[in-house]
């Protein structure tokens, strides 16, 4: 399979290793592509000799048969009806960018047309079989709170604005509390799985969203609920952060190899 990777960040370093070593199998990186001559993905791909490329049109060029976003929303809107459009297919590891119904839109639209596949994995979180089938049969309540160590939630704008000290913080403390819809665009780097959540489920309108710094946290820890007439479905999840990026689990960057993995196989056990 040849693929394209867009961002210079831990998981596309991550994708790149476990390409390299074979771990992914037949896979080949034919470009990996940055928003500018800037970005940090050049020195990246020159590190494992790969072609760097900057824009869509040139990212097109090197003909992919599927594109993995490991960058940002920004990068989602820049990339993703273009390359749908091409009928390539597009995994978006910034899920929370589809937020925005018109986006969201206009990607599936492009998707249908062309055949081509919008996939937005599961990220640090899992259980959106279980989710799914819950919803089918009428889901009362889905929520999540997203809760890390307060150096996770550094460097946030709307964290700052809060006026919160993360380095002095002494207890847990609530950042949001709210709808996703409300939620996901104040966090960008740090609550994709939200978004997954509820384009899995309800909906960004209905999804409960609670952003917790917890001074006394080692792991990354999310928290989601589902009841309805299925049930209670009650899940924890406790994760490793990756060390260059603290806002960042280990399981939402493993989760992006599985979903190249995904791509290549005729056969799946669950979503």
């Amino acid at each position: 399979m040849r693929i394209g990777i867009i961002g210079g960040g831990a998981i596309a370093r991550l994708v790149l290793e476990h390409i390299r070593d074979g771990a992914l199998g037949a896979v080949q990186v034919v470009a990996l592509a940055g928003r500018s001559a800037q970005s940090r993905g050049k020195a990246l791909a020159g590190a494992f000799g790969v072609p760097f490329v900057v824009g869509l049109e040139a990212l097109a060029a090197a003909k992919p048969e599927a594109v993995v976003e490991a960058a940002s929303h920004e990068a989602v809107r820049e990339f993703g009806e273009g390359l749908l459009g091409r009928g390539i297919a597009f995994v978006a590891l910034s899920g929370g960018a589809l937020c925005d119904d018109a986006l969201r839109d206009r990607l599936e639209r492009a998707a249908a047309r062309h055949r081509s596949l919008l996939y937005v994995p599961s990220g640090g979180i899992g259980g959106l079989d279980a989710l799914k089938a819950a919803c089918l049969a009428g889901a009362d309540e889905v929520g999540i709170a997203v809760t890390k160590p307060p150096v996770a939630w550094k460097g946030i704008p709307y964290v700052e604005q809060l006026g919160v000290d993360l380095d002095g913080m002494q207890a847990a403390t609530v950042l949001f509390e709210g709808s996703a819809r409300e939620g996901v665009p104040h966090f960008p780097a740090n609550v994709n799985i939200a978004a997954v959540l509820s384009m899995a489920g309800i909906g960004f309108d209905r999804t409960r969203l609670k952003v917790v710094a917890d001074p006394a946290l080692k792991f990354n820890t999310h928290f989601i609920v589902i009841r309805g007439r299925t049930g209670r479905i009650d899940i924890k999840f406790e994760s490793v952060a990756m060390p260059e990026n603290p806002k960042t689990s280990m399981l939402a960057c493993f989760s992006a190899l599985a979903a190249i993995r995904e791509l290549g196989r005729s056969t799946r056990y669950g979503s």
